[in-house]
């Protein structure tokens, strides 16, 4: 949530900036001056929605992607880790750690949070109908 709110409000000083920078439009100070304002208002909130749209929430949908695949591992599954350890799961324990069984007799004890979800994913993907062949 901390992280969402730094990134919403980066996105609210660069637009403020960014429209604070533009030069003035136009030498009449009348109509023009009240049209650049109108467009100064509606381009911040059209800036913050972009943001949400390609930053905030993409981001939002793959931590809980994420959060959602490590709670559902059990012993057995076959895993990547984020630094290329194939491995199976030997054990899940209680305090978010791992027991891994890298090569028949070898074990390693890594967090939860080390798995690759996207190498994990590919690595257990079923074979394709040419593979079969």
């Amino acid at each position: 949530m901390k992280s969402i709110f730094n990134r919403l409000t980066l996105a609210l000083i660069t637009s403020v900036l960014f429209v604070s920078c533009m030069p003035p439009q136009g030498g009449d100070q009348g109509k023009a001056g009240n049209s650049s304002n109108i467009m100064s208002l509606i381009f911040l909130p059209l800036m913050i929605l972009v943001f949400w749209l390609f930053f905030i929430r993409p981001q939002s949908k793959r931590a809980k992607d994420q959060k959602k695949f490590i709670n559902e591992m059990g012993k057995g599954d076959k895993i990547v880790t984020i630094a290329g350890i194939h491995a199976t799961i030997n054990k899940v324990n209680d305090d978010g750690t791992l027991q891994i069984e890298v090569s028949p007799g070898s074990y390693l004890k890594i967090e939860k949070s080390a798995i690759s979800m996207e190498w994990t994913a590919a690595l257990n993907k079923p074979a394709t109908g040419d593979a079969a062949k």
